[in-house]
């Protein structure tokens, strides 16, 4: 499988402003990996509360994370800004998958990249529910 060529900032509709801190450094002075898997969860979480699609402390209908991926082309470390880009490759049922971007500061080329996929369910039953009309309607100016 060919390695995946990071794509460009406005490849991505929504774009959200993340903060490093000191402790996402590693020993060898840049951000530790898992740290952009939460960088990941910031920006979908971000953009589901901007959209009124979610209330993270009322909806009853979550996402829950069943896959995530992601590749990297190039270090950030603290105190550089991410700007984490998103968009929507597909959408189910009751399902998405977003592709996120991360790039450092005024970067125009990801520094990584990768996907994170959302079942979203019942809050009470954790049973698949299909996606409200809101929700698919929101996702449309995701669309990649």
């Amino acid at each position: 499988m060919p390695r995946p060529q990071p794509l460009p900032l406005a490849a991505f509709p929504y774009v959200a402003d993340i903060t490093t801190r000191w402790m996402d450094n590693d020993v060898y002075g840049h951000i530790n990996n898992v740290t952009y898997y939460s960088f990941f969860d910031t920006v979908v979480a971000n953009w589901l509360i901007e959209s009124g699609v979610l209330d993270i402390a009322t909806s009853p209908v979550v996402g829950l994370v069943v896959d995530t991926q992601c590749s990297y082309f190039a270090s950030i470390a603290f105190p550089d800004r991410v700007r984490a880009g998103l968009r929507v490759a597909h959408v189910g049922t009751s399902s998405v998958r977003y592709e996120i971007g991360i790039f450092r500061n005024d970067d125009q080329a990801a520094a990584a990249q990768g996907h994170f996929v959302h079942v979203y369910v019942e809050r009470a039953s954790n049973k698949p529910m299909p996606l409200s009309d809101k929700h698919k309607k929101a996702l449309e100016g995701l669309r990649a």
